[in-house]
């Protein structure tokens, strides 16, 4: 071993900013460095007492020498850069490593490019924590490559498990004008916890966690966790399907579910072998996941992500939720999330004033804050930040394989006015209410994963008339495939609320959301909304004695999956839960033990059987020719019936009577004189009924009534609802 020759002496000022972490640069100095006589090695360990270079193998190169402030040095007598390692002494201890600054960067031109542009649609491979290994000249060294966006910080440091949490020793570089802070650190590996630390514009030293992490520490621990998934996924068949299905002419019941709650204290692979098996028991097509990007805070359901790139530490780790995505498309279940683009939380070492000032949010109050959920809104007019968004979305569909996403508050994203009195939201710059840049983000994203993710549904959580939710990008449209049609929620629960003898004067809402069924394509939502804070189960809304709640639940159901549009159903109203939801609790399970409650997930069950079975339910719920009226004025009698009619030209009538009383021999018009058969009755006795039916067949005959050629005498159950089939 050589001890150093004269190493390569720095400024006073050089040595301090290198101590504090105030260079923009440390590689400039730290790491080789070619010299006239040599390589010139300088390594960063305040407090030690000895460094050293030496080979792999553990032999000696070199001594280095102390040059004030932690900064030790010394000049190799070879140009050519040896492979290298470094010795540090503390005393007693010994400490060997790697030197981080021996590598170039690992973000290239072009990635650098696609971010100020804010284009990169895979940004997670570029940003964010990355195992990897990395080409340095003699060979690779594994580790892991951190970078992240900050533009304004005056200098970073990457904090963690790997350095004891001192930042002093591991400061990163920028990258330029893109913002990008940049460190390759060999020998760290999966499950390291991780933050940055970030010198603002002021002065201030900040800790924060990773944007870009794609796995987080449980709370309430705040950390990112380096991770490197190891799954292999088993569902080629399922994506080869998806790709060629379309949202509007396919059959989707889906089954929305919040993990955390659903069956409280299982993680995701304990889901992973229930939750398919119940989601297809039923014959739900899908479920959709209340939010899985991580949320300390249980009591926010997922609404206040805090890392967006990371599904909830509390349940699992990351590749524990691609186990359970695998497990329900083996099951021939679709995954939808929950996904928040609108809002985040303020916690200060999240995304908020990421690097000592707005940057995710818009730095304007009037814009970036939501005067009703206390939290920040994201400035989707920033290239940057728009595309951290797009990326995210494309980054679940592809990292995850989930077959599409449900956007929450839509709405509080397309109007600069939503919730904020006068004076005091800021106008458009044609001095609108219409957030101009969440349209383009919106627009943007929908495209994006449309082309990137072939067969992928997008669904609004929209509850205004915005024009165009649904329609396509190019034709000025947001692009969304489907939105939830929250006018049909409160009108049919209005209407459902109602005792039956006051329903005659409010028939219309039943009625009415037909008016405007095909202005978008629709999803029915009977969602978590509908049945917490203080709103009660969808059971609970119900008027009458226990029998009757039961009946109109029944008869609602029925009504619900024969309407247009996909329908959602919130996990324990499947069953009639009879208290609203707590995501403490979770469902009621023990309510099965009673055959009331068990009767009507027979029933949900048979409704989705039939559904799946008769394509006059679904192929052509976007088109008008799919549903026809045969009386809608039957507000005295509380009748309404229609008939729905599939691309294979068959069709189905359906008939909901809405009073306790039996009707005898009701004249119902039918499409065809012959035979007809009833397929379903929500009074049946096994699904806890009267058992007021229509068994046997039905004989139509050729005589015209209400505008059809046919008519049959049937018996209309109490508060039920009859589905008719021709034979």
């Amino acid at each position: 071993m050589t001890t150093a020759q004269h190493p390569a002496a720095l400024a006073a000022t050089h040595l301090k900013r290198l101590a504090t972490g105030e260079l923009s640069d440390p590689h400039a100095l730290l790491g080789p460095h070619p010299a006239a006589d040599g390589t010139t090695v300088r390594v960063l360990r305040p407090l030690a007492d000895r460094v050293r270079l030496t080979a792999p193998s553990g032999e000696p190169l070199a001594e280095l020498a102390h040059l004030g402030e932690g900064v030790f040095a010394g000049l190799l007598p070879d140009t050519a850069v040896p492979d290298y390692r470094v010795r540090v002494h503390y005393g007693s201890e010994v400490y060997a490593y790697d030197d981080p600054y021996r590598f170039g960067p690992t973000p290239g031109e072009l990635d650098l490019h696609l971010i100020r542009e804010g284009r990169h649609e895979q940004l997670w491979r570029v940003l964010g924590a990355r195992v990897r290994e990395h080409e340095w000249g003699r060979g690779t060294s594994a580790g892991t490559a951190f970078a992240v966006w900050a533009p304004r910080a005056r200098a970073v440091r990457v904090i963690g498990d790997f350095n004891h949490w001192d930042g002093r020793t591991h400061p990163m570089r920028s990258l330029g004008a893109a913002g990008v802070w940049e460190l390759f650190v060999p020998g760290v590996t999966d499950g390291c916890r991780y933050k940055y630390e970030i010198l603002t514009p002021d002065g201030r030293w900040i800790q924060k966690a990773d944007p870009l992490a794609t796995s987080a520490e449980p709370a309430p621990g705040t950390a990112s966790v380096v991770h490197r998934s190891r799954h292999t996924w088993s569902d080629d068949a399922w994506m080869a399907r998806r790709g060629a299905r379309t949202a509007d002419r396919s059959a989707m019941s889906v089954y929305e579910v919040h993990l955390g709650s659903w069956r409280p204290g299982l993680g995701y692979r304990e889901l992973a072998t229930e939750l398919p098996a119940y989601a297809k028991a039923l014959g739900f097509t899908h479920v959709e996941l209340m939010p899985v990007a991580e949320h300390p805070f249980g009591g926010s359901w997922g609404y206040q992500v805090t890392s967006y790139y990371a599904p909830a530490a509390g349940l699992g780790g990351p590749d524990d939720f691609r186990a359970l995505v695998d497990a329900l498309h083996r099951a021939g279940i679709g995954v939808i999330v929950d996904w928040v683009p609108a809002h985040f939380p303020r916690d200060e070492w999240a995304l908020a004033r990421f690097d000592g000032a707005a940057l995710y949010e818009h730095p304007d109050p009037r814009r970036g804050e939501h005067p009703d959920w206390g939290t920040l809104v994201f400035d989707h007019g920033r290239p940057e930040v728009r595309n951290f968004l797009v990326a995210n979305a494309v980054y679940w569909c592809e990292e995850f394989h989930v077959d599409g996403l449900r956007v929450d508050a839509v709405a509080s994203m397309l109007y600069l006015d939503y919730s904020r009195p006068d004076g005091a939201w800021l106008p458009n710059v044609y001095g609108g209410r219409e957030n101009l840049e969440a349209v383009e983000f919106l627009q943007e994203m929908n495209a994006t994963v449309s082309r990137r993710c072939p067969g992928t549904v997008t669904v609004a959580e929209e509850s205004t008339a915005w024009d165009g939710v649904t329609r396509r990008t190019d034709s000025g449209g947001l692009g969304f495939d489907l939105k939830w049609n929250m006018g049909w929620m409160h009108d049919s629960l209005s209407y459902m609320a109602q005792d039956p003898v006051h329903r005659q004067y409010h028939h219309h809402g039943l009625t009415f959301p037909m008016v405007y069924a095909y202005a978008e394509h629709h999803t029915l939502p009977i969602s978590h909304d509908e049945v917490v804070h203080g709103k009660g189960s969808l059971l609970a809304k119900m008027p009458g004695d226990r029998w009757q709640q039961l009946a109109n639940l029944r008869a609602f159901l029925s009504f619900m999956w024969a309407f247009p549009g996909k329908q959602l159903l919130f996990m324990g109203q499947e069953f009639a839960q009879d208290t609203e939801w707590s995501h403490v609790r979770g469902p009621d399970w023990s309510l099965l033990r009673d055959g009331a409650h068990g009767a009507v997930r027979d029933l949900v069950r048979d409704l989705n059987r039939h559904y799946l079975d008769d394509p006059a339910l679904w192929s052509l719920d976007t088109r008008p020719e799919g549903f026809s009226w045969i009386d809608a004025d039957a507000a005295q009698d509380n009748v309404y019936s229609f008939v729905r009619h599939g691309e294979d030209g068959e069709s189905l009538v359906c008939v909901f009577h809405f009073q306790p009383t039996v009707r005898r021999d009701f004249p119902l018009a039918l499409p065809e004189a012959g035979h007809w058969s009833e397929v379903l009755n929500t009074d049946a006795t096994r699904y806890g009924g009267s058992g007021v039916t229509n068994p046997g067949r039905l004989h139509a005959v050729a005589e015209p009534l209400q505008g059809l050629p046919a008519r049959a005498s049937v018996v209309l159950p109490p508060l039920g609802g009859a589905w008719f089939r021709k034979q």
